[in-house]
C-alpha cells in the first residue's frame, strides 16, 4: 500500500494529501455565511440572544430536567449558569458561521426555546441543527415552525446543500418535528452518541436542497385550488400533510416505501396519512389504504375526503383496490366521499366523488 499522500505509480508527481485538502477548503463554495440574522414566522421571531434573556431562558426551559432529558447538557442550576451560556453565545455572534437563535413566541414576547447550528461543514455545504423548547409549548408545532424557518434560511440565504438533525429514538416526538419539515429518515446510528441518559442511539434525518426545492414547488401548486372558493381550504392542509410524510426510500433488497403519499379526512375532521409500501410479492400496500388503516387504528371509520400525491407532486385518483376498500368500509355512503383529481396538462384540479368514479359496484 502506498503511503497516504504519495503516488503508487513511479514517476507520477503528486502533492501531499494535506495540501489537497487545504486546497479544497480554500476553493470556496456557493455558500455565504450570514450569521444569526433575525427570522420571522407567523407565530415566532428567531433572533439573537441578549443578556436580559437569562432569567427567561432559565425559567422557560433550561432548568427543566424533562426538557434536557435527551440533550447533551445538564439542566441549569441557577440563572447565573444561563447568563454565562448566553454571554458565550453573544461572543460567538462575531463569527458569521455561528448560528444560535432564541425562539421568541410573539403572543407573549418571551423566548421559549433555542435552535442552533451544532455543526457546519463548508466542504460539503452541510449543517446539522439542534433545538429544544419549553414543556409548556410542546405539542403546538412551535418547534416545527422554527425548524422550517431555519431550513429555508440555510437553503435560500446561505446556500447550503444539506440540512440534517438527529434525535434519541426514545424521544420520537423530535423525529416527528423533523418529518413535518420534510426531512427524510436516513437511519439509526446504534450507540452513536452520548446524552444525559448515557450512551445512546441516534436517529438521523436530512433534507437536500434539491428535495427542498421540489417540496416548495409542489406547495406552490396547492393555492391554485385554494383560490377556488368552491373548494374547501382543508385540501391544502391535506396536501401539506401528505407531502410531509412522502420520502421514497429503499427499505431492503425487496421493499421500497414512501414514493406515493396519501391523506384522508375523517368525518371527525382529523387528517390521517399513509405511504405506499412496494414489495417483491403481493404484500405491498397503497398509500390510501395505509392511511385508512391508520384511521381505523385510531378508532374511526368514516371518510370525507381522499388525496394521493405522486413523487413528482402531482395528485392521482385511488386505484381499484383502494376504491374497493372504501366501498366495503362505507357501503351505504361511499358515493359521497370526495376525491381530488388533477389535469396535469392544464395544471388544474377538481373535486369528484367516489360515486362519480365508481357509479356501480358489486355490493
Amino acid at each position: 500500500m502506498a503511503h497516504p499522500g504519495c503516488s503508487s505509480q513511479s514517476g507520477t508527481k503528486t502533492s501531499p494529501m494535506w495540501l489537497d485538502l487545504f486546497a479544497l477548503e480554500q476553493k470556496g463554495t456557493g455558500m455565504e455565511h450570514k450569521g444569526t440574522v433575525t427570522l420571522e414566522t407567523q407565530r415566532l421571531v428567531l433572533r439573537r440572544y441578549t443578556k436580559k434573556d437569562a432569567g427567561l431562558m432559565f425559567c422557560n426551559w433550561a432548568s427543566d430536567p424533562e426538557v434536557t432529558k435527551f440533550l447533551t447538557w445538564q439542566p441549569h442550576e441557577s440563572v447565573e449558569v444561563s447568563k454565562n451560556v448566553i454571554d458565550s453565545w453573544i461572543l460567538s455572534y462575531e463569527e458569521p458561521q455561528n448560528y444560535v437563535w432564541a425562539i421568541e413566541l410573539k403572543e407573549i414576547g418571551e423566548p421559549i426555546g433555542s435552535i442552533s447550528a451544532v455543526r457546519v461543514d463548508d466542504r460539503t455545504e452541510a449543517v446539522s441543527i439542534g433545538y429544544c423548547i419549553g414543556k409548556r409549548w410542546w405539542g403546538r408545532d412551535v418547534t416545527a415552525e422554527a425548524l422550517c424557518a431555519v431550513i429555508a434560511f440555510f437553503f435560500q440565504e446561505v446556500g447550503m446543500n444539506c440540512v440534517s438533525a438527529s434525535h434519541d429514538p426514545r424521544n420520537p416526538n423530535s423525529g416527528k418535528v423533523m418529518r413535518k419539515c420534510g426531512m427524510h429518515y436516513e437511519g439509526t446510528w446504534r450507540a452513536g452518541g452520548v446524552n444525559n441518559q448515557g450512551i445512546c442511539d441516534e436517529s438521523w434525518y436530512s433534507i437536500l436542497k434539491s428535495e427542498y426545492d421540489k417540496q416548495e414547488s409542489a406547495k406552490q401548486q396547492v393555492p391554485d385550488c385554494a383560490q377556488d372558493r368552491s373548494l374547501d381550504p382543508v385540501w391544502e392542509k391535506m396536501y401539506q400533510k401528505a407531502s410531509a410524510v412522502q420520502h421514497g426510500r429503499k427499505i431492503s433488497d425487496y421493499i421500497e416505501a414512501g414514493g406515493v403519499a396519501a391523506a384522508i379526512l375523517s368525518t371527525s375532521g382529523r387528517i390521517y396519512t399513509g405511504v405506499c409500501v412496494d414489495t417483491s410479492s403481493t404484500l405491498g400496500i397503497c398509500a390510501e389504504r395505509n392511511a385508512i388503516f391508520h384511521m381505523l387504528t385510531e378508532g374511526e371509520q368514516e371518510i370525507q375526503k381522499v388525496l394521493a400525491v405522486m413523487p413528482d407532486g402531482h395528485i392521482v385518483p385511488p386505484c381499484g383496490a383502494c376504491r374497493e376498500l372504501m366501498v366495503q368500509l362505507m357501503p351505504h355512503t361511499y358515493k359521497q366521499v370526495e376525491i381530488m383529481l388533477e389535469d396535469t396538462a392544464k395544471n388544474a384540479r377538481r373535486i369528484v366523488t367516489l360515486g362519480d368514479l365508481t357509479p356501480e359496484w358489486w355490493i
